[in-house]
Parts: structure tokens; sequence; C-alpha cells
């Protein structure tokens, strides 16, 4: 995710980055702004139509679809905003529940305890790591640091990791139980934290899992598609050869809204405006790091 001044700095109006929807639409601009040229063209070089226009109602049934248009786009964007913030609410969450059950932890363990320290340690951040991979459905292979643990033991990443590295923890949690080492009332107090671990898997899975409905997706952008087609017929009359920029900025501002409806639609991605999983779990692990 690309960090920036919020400030309304005015420079940022001229910068051109890689998530700036004008590159991936700029041919398809070129294209439309072609395909006005030939229609004004057309009407008004070849069949002379500028002075009698045959499409007299076309402005007036391009104003009322722009304002149709323009809703479905505003719930598509706010649909897709609502996804992207819940992902993010959701990592924060992730991120207290690590440091609650790392001060907890380091409560409860006894000083001198360097063993099970250090298991915890290095269990609690790589269960955020191992979310990240799952999310963003890469191959998975978890490394805590470049040395090796070999007290920590081997998944299976053609698993679901985030479960099998829970389930190692709760049989710690359970074994430090049975060896006297946390009290049943501990046990109870560090289970509440424990359950979030996978509440908050669960829902980024429902979120990662449950797209948009394709019906609706789909009718947005033939709705784009039509509008585009048929504007430079409303145009052409009243705008004449000026009407080619003005489809082309027209489609600019349509189509990018429904690209940046689709980019965070889906928080857990490598997009340049997805949340920046792997640096909150590097802090998750650094904050546990310092507390234990």
């Amino acid at each position: 995710m690309f960090a920036y001044n919020t400030r309304g700095n005015i420079t940022n109006i001229f910068e051109f980055r890689k998530g700036d929807t004008i590159r991936r639409l700029l041919p398809y601009i070129v294209l439309v702004c072609a395909y006005t040229a030939l229609v004004d063209f057309v009407m008004i070089g070849l069949l002379g139509l500028h002075e009698e226009p045959p499409f007299k109602g076309m402005i007036t049934l391009h104003t009322l679809l722009g304002a149709v248009i323009s809703l479905l786009l505003v719930f598509r964007t706010n649909t897709a905003y609502d996804r992207w913030w819940e992902g993010r609410k959701l990592w924060g969450s992730l991120v207290n529940n690590s440091r609650n059950l790392a001060v907890k932890m380091n409560a409860m363990l006894p000083a001198d305890d360097a063993k099970n320290r250090s298991f915890f340690k290095k269990i609690i951040p790589l269960f955020a790591h191992a979310l990240h991979r799952h999310l963003a459905a890469e191959t998975t292979r978890l490394e805590l640091d470049e040395y090796p643990h070999p007290e920590m033991p081997d998944f299976d990443h053609t698993k679901h990791v985030p479960n099998q590295v829970a389930a190692v923890m709760a049989t710690k949690l359970n074994l430090l139980y049975k060896e006297g080492v946390l009290t049943g009332e501990q046990s109870i107090i560090l289970n509440s934290e424990f359950q979030s671990f996978l509440d908050v898997c669960g829902a980024c899975e429902r979120i990662k899992n449950t797209p948009i409905p394709y019906s609706y997706s789909t009718f947005i952008k033939k709705f784009i598609f039509l509008y585009i087609v048929t504007l430079p017929f409303g145009l052409v009359f009243t705008l004449t050869y000026l009407s080619i920029p003005i489809v082309g900025i027209v489609f600019y501002v349509l189509a990018s809204l429904e690209l940046i409806a689709e980019e965070i639609e889906d928080p857990f991605g490598t997009d340049h405006n997805d949340l920046p999983l792997e640096k909150i779990a590097a802090n998750i692990k650094k904050n546990v790091e310092h507390i234990l």
C-alpha cells in the first residue's frame, strides 16, 4: 500500500504512480477517442447532420442515464471500500490480540523459562505471517528468520497453514496446563485471546472468498460500455469535434471508478492499494519479541 501525505499536497495531482488507473486505461482511452472521432466525421463530415440533428432527445437520455450510472458507481465503490476497511479492522484486531497474548504469556510464564518464552515469541507472529500468505494465495514457505529453528514443527503447506499454526499453539497451551506451568484460571484467560486468532482468519476468508456478485459487476461494465458507445451521438451536434476529448474524459472517470472498486474489494492481494499485510505481520513480530 502506498503511504502519502493526507493533508492535501497539491503536488500529488502531477504524480503518476504504478497504481494510477490512467496507465491501464490509456490504450482504451485512445480507442474511445478514435471511435468518437469516427462518429463525428461520419455525422458531420459525410452526412452533414450538424444543422438538423436527428437525435434531439439523445442529450436528455444521456443526462438521465448519467445520473443512474453515477448512483450505481457510488454504491459499487462504497461496497468495495467497506470490504477494504473491514479487512483493515480485522488485521488491527489481530495486532491487538497478538500483543495481548504476548503480554499475558510474559506475565504467566516463569522469568527463567527461556524455552517456552522462545516458543511463543516465534509462534505468535508466525500466525500473522501464515495468514498473510494464505490470503495472498501464494505457495506458503514460512520461515521465522534466517536461522533454523528445530524446535518448531514442519507445516504441510498444501493444507490450511493458519489452522496448523493455531493447532500447535493450542497443543502447547494444553501441555503447559498439564505440566502445571499454567493454572486452570490462566488457561481460561488465555482462551479468549487464542480463539480470536481463528475468528480473524475466518472473517478474512469470508471477504476473500465472497466477491461482489458476478451479475452485478458485469452489469455495471456493460452499462458503462453502452453509455460510452452511444455518448458521441448525443454530444456531436452540440460540441462537434470537441466531443472527442470530452468522451475520453468521461470514459476515464467512469472506468477508473470501476477499476478502483475491483482493486480494493479484495484487500488481501498485492495490488498497489491493497492492505500492507506483510508490514503488519512484521510489526506483530517486532512487538511480540519486545514483550517476551
